[in-house]
């Protein structure tokens, strides 16, 4: 669906399992290799945390969707389309919300190419190239 390969990059990748966040990090991470990815999740994510705040000062209780709508709305496009597969969001929904927290953070602080060096490490290790 929207691009993702069947039996593909997106199909495998969404297929994997892990016993803690810290096995699952590397993984999260490369599902978001390509920067414009992660440059959606934060425009994203900061837009519908300013919406929700502003919802939240002003008593106005339908921004409060904001979060969800625009964070999400925004996202998973961005793996469908630029990643060609599948938001971990589908598999690992507690994970992938504090995967999300962290990776802005990390490009908050600057460190971008830390995470572009983490996902390339994790799909050379498990054989997992990047899709076309």
């Amino acid at each position: 669906m929207f691009g993702c390969r069947s039996g593909g990059y997106g199909a495998r990748m969404s297929q994997q399992t892990f016993e803690t966040y810290e096995e699952f990090w590397p993984y999260y991470v490369a599902m978001h290799s390509r920067a414009a990815t992660r440059w959606v999740h934060l425009t994203g994510t900061l837009t519908g945390l300013t919406l929700t705040a502003y919802g939240l000062a002003r008593g106005r209780k339908r921004y409060l969707a904001a979060l969800p709508l625009i964070g999400y709305g925004t996202a998973w496009p961005a793996h469908f389309l630029i990643e060609k597969n599948n938001p971990a969001t589908f598999g690992h929904p507690l994970w992938s919300l504090r995967g999300d927290a962290q990776m802005i953070r990390t490009m908050l602080a600057g460190r971008d190419a830390e995470l572009a060096e983490t996902a390339a490490k994790w799909l050379a290790e498990h054989g997992e190239g990047r899709p076309g």
